[in-house]
Order: C-alpha cells, then sequence, then structure tokens
C-alpha cells in the first residue's frame, strides 16, 4: 500500500509536468464564441472572424509542420476574414529554434477569407525587425495595418478595420486614429484589433469592439489561483477571454505559441472563432444562433482578478 501510494505521489508531478512542457503545448484547439456588440447593425449578424495571435513559430512544438496545421484548421472553419495580431517570430525561448519571417508569411499566405487576410505586428516582431517582418507578409499578399484603417465592404454592409501599432514598439497614436475614424463622412463601424490589450482603456468612439493578443492566458492557469504571470499592467483583468466596461467590448485570445518558458497548463493554444452580432435583433433566437456558435459569457471587470468562461473548442 506504502508503494502505491509512494508510486502515485511521485507520478503525479511527472503527469502533470508532461501536460504542461509537451501535450498542452503541442495541442490545438478551435474555440468559437458568440459576440454580441451594441454598436453593431441590427440585421449583420453572422460575420466570422479567424483570431490568430503570439504564433511564435519556431517556439518547441509549434514549428513550421505546426504552422500548416493551423492554416488548414482556419480554411476548414471558412471564417470571412482572418485577422492576424502579432509576434510571427521566437526569439530567446528554451529548446526553440529561429524560422525565418519570410517561411512564416509564406504560409500565412495560404490563409484564404473571402474578406482578406490582415496583419498588426507584435513586440517580438519589432524587436526583432520590424520592418522585414513586415516586408515579409506584404510581399505574400497581406495587408499590414500599422495604425491606420481599412474599409471592408461585405455584401453591401461596410465596416472600418483599424490597425493599432504595439503598444510597447509599435508608437500607436490612438487619438489621431479615433480622430481620423470620426472624420469619415459615414456610420459604418469600426473592429479594431492590436498587439497589446492594455490599450483598450482609450479606445472609444465608433469602435465597437477590440481584438489582441499578447498576453498568452498567461500560459499557465492554476486551479484557485489563476494566472502567476500575465504580461499586461493590468493583471489578470485583459488576460483572456471577451471583456465588456462601459459598454465597450474587447476580446484577448491566449494564442498559439510559447515565450520565455516552453510551457502552457490549462491555457491550451487556440484558434478564436468569433461569430459577431448586433445588440438589436431581428430574428428568432433559434435562428440566429448555430449549435456550433454558443454564446460568449461576457464579463465587466472588478477591481479583484476574475476569471473568463471557457467557450466550446474543437481539440485537434
Amino acid at each position: 500500500m506504502r508503494r502505491k501510494a509512494l508510486a502515485a505521489t511521485l507520478g503525479m508531478p511527472l503527469l502533470l509536468a508532461l501536460r504542461a512542457f509537451i501535450l498542452e503545448p503541442a495541442s490545438l484547439e478551435v474555440n468559437r464564441y458568440e459576440l454580441t456588440l451594441r454598436q453593431w447593425p441590427a440585421g449583420q449578424d453572422g460575420l466570422i472572424v479567424a483570431l490568430l495571435s503570439d504564433l511564435h513559430v519556431g517556439s518547441p512544438f509549434n514549428g513550421v509542420a505546426k504552422l500548416e496545421k493551423i492554416v488548414m484548421r482556419v480554411n476548414q472553419t471558412r471564417p470571412h476574414i482572418v485577422l492576424l495580431a502579432g509576434d510571427y517570430v521566437v526569439s530567446g525561448v528554451r529548446g526553440g529554434e529561429f524560422i525565418p519571417p519570410e517561411t512564416t508569411a509564406s504560409i500565412l499566405a495560404k490563409l484564404t477569407a473571402p474578406l482578406g487576410v490582415f496583419a498588426v505586428l507584435g513586440n517580438h516582431d519589432h524587436w526583432y525587425d520590424g520592418p522585414r517582418v513586415r516586408t515579409a507578409f506584404e510581399s505574400a499578399g497581406i495587408r499590414v495595418l500599422e495604425n491606420e484603417s481599412f474599409r471592408v465592404e461585405r455584401e453591401g454592409f461596410d465596416f472600418h478595420l483599424v490597425g493599432i501599432g504595439d503598444l510597447w514598439e509599435g508608437k500607436p497614436d490612438v487619438g489621431a486614429i479615433l480622430e481620423d475614424l470620426e472624420r469619415l463622412p459615414d456610420d459604418a463601424p469600426a473592429i479594431a484589433f492590436t498587439h497589446n490589450p492594455d490599450v483598450f482603456p482609450v479606445i472609444t468612439g465608433r469602435i465597437a469592439l477590440t481584438l489582441a493578443g499578447h498576453t498568452h492566458g498567461g500560459q499557465v492557469d492554476f486551479p484557485f489561483f489563476g494566472a502567476p504571470v500575465v504580461p499586461s499592467r493590468f493583471g489578470e483583468r485583459y488576460a483572456r477571454g471577451h471583456v465588456v466596461e462601459d459598454g465597450r467590448h474587447l476580446f484577448v485570445t491566449s494564442g498559439l505559441g510559447t515565450s520565455i518558458l516552453p510551457v502552457r497548463f490549462r491555457v491550451p493554444p487556440e484558434i478564436a472563432l468569433l461569430r459577431i452580432g448586433g445588440a438589436v435583433r431581428s430574428l428568432p433566437p433559434a435562428e440566429l444562433f448555430s449549435s456550433r456558435y454558443p454564446r460568449s459569457s461576457s464579463r465587466t471587470p472588478s477591481p479583484a482578478p476574475h476569471r473568463p468562461q471557457r467557450a466550446r473548442s474543437s481539440p485537434e
């Protein structure tokens, strides 16, 4: 009996280590979220956005073959638009290898979406060589939006896509971006995407939704204690998931790769698939909501740390 107890005591840490350092970093989930936005027009439900961030191609269990698999999975979901939220290169992660941005861009160029594939840069991209990463993506046909906007047309319904530069390294001038947006002679809503979610408190006006990455969801989420480290001055407030503050919406994906330490625990790599709808519904709920896209559990943050509920996922 004592031997069994000893074996169990010694075996549990090994199983946890196996999960955290191998199984979970090597996994891939497609997580589907339903977002209802106050500023999104009624009757324009159903925009599908695939959000990918923090690919860190070359991190352990996250090489070229994994990237090709990610692209295949995204294309299988048939999103209307694909947004890439930065940090494509890897630097300093143990057990990783450097993959040139040109290689990464050539694979991401296989992503297909009728409204296009767009990107912003992350802090790791700037630390490596921001202009080279941007050139690689644009040469592959991926439009990079750094502190600029693009008008997207979807079957008679237009919206503005705003790319905001990384808060740490991309020199974002959010005030100027919002002023330019307000000067446009239309009332079309806007979706902003950026790398670092810490810019969210200053985003106002006609932006219906802000999308971001950067945090990796903390990479580790201990039961009862949460994420011990989140690279945000707001702690776990913007760690991951759907956040609503004063009627403004933010969604943060937990990303796909790893940095610094090649570990993930209870924060698996995700392709975030967002289905966006308006606050005023013109169809019965049974017709609006597919079983594949459950309602996202939005939350209004309090001063104390709190955790978002998990969305429905499709594990690889």
